[in-house]
């Protein structure tokens, strides 16, 4: 099933003219985009669903799948085009569901296969497509596989599925080599034979009970290739891949003393990096064996005529090993996220900006823009610390508390640099509400495994809880909302699974869908433009503001021009004009523009743009006879 085409409404809407200048501008008709033979995905805003999270339809405390149907008119009111949703297969949810036990169903808790059916069927009847999680390094050790493993011989080809090694020592008895654990400890655990002796190790990069897959295993990629077919049959739109610079590890599992942090970096690079000989300092990521895969899947994709694609979650380093990973034939997106951990900082922006479209250049891909996702501290609350490039692993109580109120301030302007610019754009669920993290949640709450494994280790980590709490839909309701058909049952709902934080009150859905200047309506207006100038596939260039020394990220991007393609009438040329003020000072406005949006109602000071602010500035070309 394939969905319409999902378009912004006809015009842009009168709330863009805040400057007293001539009415917002008209916009070509849909089959005059700029190119309207573009796949889908090029230009997509994409929203994150993290279904735990997201909307609870049963009451039962735990966000589900008919919870997220419920919301599809929330999610198509919003303007986005694509809904992104994290893992919801059958899992013991040790690792919030990305410890996969069957990739086919779906988990009790989320709801049923039929759910997902009819999620799939309602997104597209409302023209939004659907991208759901796929987790190919690892599955979860109550996967039949591993079950299989566990019971049978060493070197048998059940064992083979997965990285099963002897240990060292004199006995066995130490690990086989000395890597370890994205989430903390060793990333080898022994087994136990049947006659209750100690026996083989087997690796897990992530949590214990996440075993790592056997990507030299032909029959781990035709399983994976079926895995693809079931979902790709069922309708789905797309797939973002998960660790999607893992599976391969380097031959013959050579030592690396080092810890590689998935966030922040790829491990440690060399001053001077030769292009063409690089070799990833990290063993078991980046390696090159990785692409053979997404070159297969890519042509299962290509079978299917509705456009799927495949997104790339890989943090690697430097950039143009990012975008190897979208070179023609392999994997359709990879986020972006030199621009995440930008922060809030003029020339770090500018020069993730620049570096990604340089690169993307080179290999004929589209750009993503993501400010916040399942796996990261909101940037309302990382913009809001006392360094807003800092990019720590979660905030507890006894850490700096961040300024909501600025760093929401500063998201609303960050937001209309992401949007404005070239390419897809993702959103992760309450970022249009302006959701800070829960930067208080005590520790008896908190479920995320790297918090448990290294909460006694020499470098402990607050974890990702904080960015997962439940969504706020009422303000008065109990749980806020998060229980979204209570309205209609006569139970009273289960607390939500995380608690959440007061000032989710004042932030919740109700309090701001309809409400002139929230944050839900100024992200409605700016997705609403975006869509009718077609922003998403405009020409960028640099504007005549910018000026990072001073804090200001300033570009234009234009479309229209040409001719409509079926009567040949030219089309007026559109350019919008991003400015944000990242700096401290007030600075100058364009006066040639016919119309505007700012980021909120104190950004515009004396014909200025005040500090942690941005600003669309908009303008109409008479078209060339």
């Amino acid at each position: 099933m394939t969905p319409a085409p999902h378009h912004a409404p006809s015009s842009v809407p009168s709330s863009a003219a805040h400057t007293g200048q001539p009415a917002p501008l008209s916009t070509p008709p849909s089959e005059a985009r700029n190119r309207p033979s573009n796949p889908w995905w090029v230009d997509a805003v994409i929203y994150q669903v993290y279904p735990r999270s997201f909307a609870d339809g049963n009451g039962d405390g735990m966000g589900d799948l008919p919870g997220v149907i419920a919301q599809v008119p929330y999610l198509q009111r919003l303007g986005v085009d694509a809904l992104w949703l994290s893992p919801f297969y059958v899992s013991p949810q040790h690792d919030a569901g990305y410890d996969v036990a069957d990739y086919r169903n779906v988990d009790p808790r989320f709801g049923t296969l039929a759910d997902a059916d009819e999620l799939i069927s309602t997104a597209h009847d409302a023209g939004l497509r659907i991208i759901v999680d796929l987790v190919p390094n690892h599955t979860s050790w109550d996967h039949e596989w591993f079950v299989e493993a566990l019971a049978a011989e060493p070197g048998s080809p059940a064992r083979n599925r997965y990285v099963f090694r002897p240990g060292t020592g004199d006995n066995g008895e130490l690990p086989p080599n000395d890597w370890s654990s994205i989430f903390g400890g060793p990333a080898w655990t022994r087994t136990e034979n049947p006659d209750g002796t100690p026996g083989e190790w087997y690796l897990h990069l992530f949590d214990t009970s996440q075993p790592d897959l056997n990507w030299e295993n032909p029959e781990v990629h035709a399983e994976f290739e079926s895995i693809l077919r079931f979902w790709l049959d069922r309708g789905v739109d797309g797939f973002r891949v998960d660790v999607a610079h893992g599976m391969i590890k380097a031959e013959g599992l050579p030592p690396y003393a080092g810890f590689a942090n998935m966030v922040k970096d790829a491990g440690d690079l060399p001053e001077f990096i030769d292009r063409e000989n690089f070799v990833p300092p990290t063993p078991y990521f980046d390696q090159d064996g990785v692409h053979e895969i997404y070159r297969e899947w890519n042509r299962v994709l290509a079978e299917y005529d509705h456009e799927p694609c495949l997104v790339a979650e890989a943090w690697v380093a430097p950039v143009f090993r990012l975008f190897r990973y979208v070179r023609p034939g392999e994997m359709h997106q990879a986020f972006n996220f030199a621009f995440l951990v930008s922060g809030f900082d003029a020339q770090r922006v500018t020069d993730a900006i620049q570096e990604s479209l340089d690169e993307a250049a080179v290999v004929g891909a589209t750009n993503t823009w993501v400010l916040s996702n399942h796996d990261t501290v909101r940037h309302v609350s990382r913009f809001g610390l006392a360094d807003p490039t800092s990019y720590p692993e979660g905030i507890a109580a006894e850490d700096e508390q961040p300024d909501h109120v600025l760093g929401r301030r500063r998201a609303r302007a960050a937001a209309m640099v992401e949007l404005g610019l070239p390419g897809s754009a993702y959103l992760y669920q309450g970022d249009e509400l302006g959701l800070p993290d829960h930067t208080t949640l005590a520790d008896e709450h908190r479920e995320d495994p790297t918090f448990h494994r290294t909460r006694n280790t020499e470098a402990p980590e607050t974890g990702r809880d904080g960015c997962r709490v439940p969504m706020p839909w009422r303000a008065e309701a109990p749980g806020y909302g998060f229980a979204v058909g209570a309205a209609e049952a006569s139970a009273t709902p289960a607390d939500p699974w995380l608690p959440q934080p007061e000032e989710y009150r004042a932030l919740a859905a109700d309090q701001q869908v309809d409400v002139a200047g929230s944050t839900f309506e100024l992200y409605r207006e700016l997705l609403t433009i975006r869509g009718e100038l077609d922003l998403g596939t405009g020409a960028f260039e640099w504007s005549r503001f910018h000026d990072p020394a001073q804090g200001i990220v300033s570009f234009t991007v234009t479309t229209g021009g040409g001719k409509h393609l079926g009567s040949g009438e030219p089309i007026p040329t559109q350019t919008v004009l991003v400015l944000a003020n990242m700096g401290a000072s007030p600075t100058a406005i364009p006066e040639e523009y016919t119309a505007a949006v700012f980021s909120d109602d104190d950004a515009l000071v004396n014909q200025q743009l005040a500090p942690d602010s941005a600003a669309w500035f908009m303008k109409q070309s008479a078209p060339e006879a």
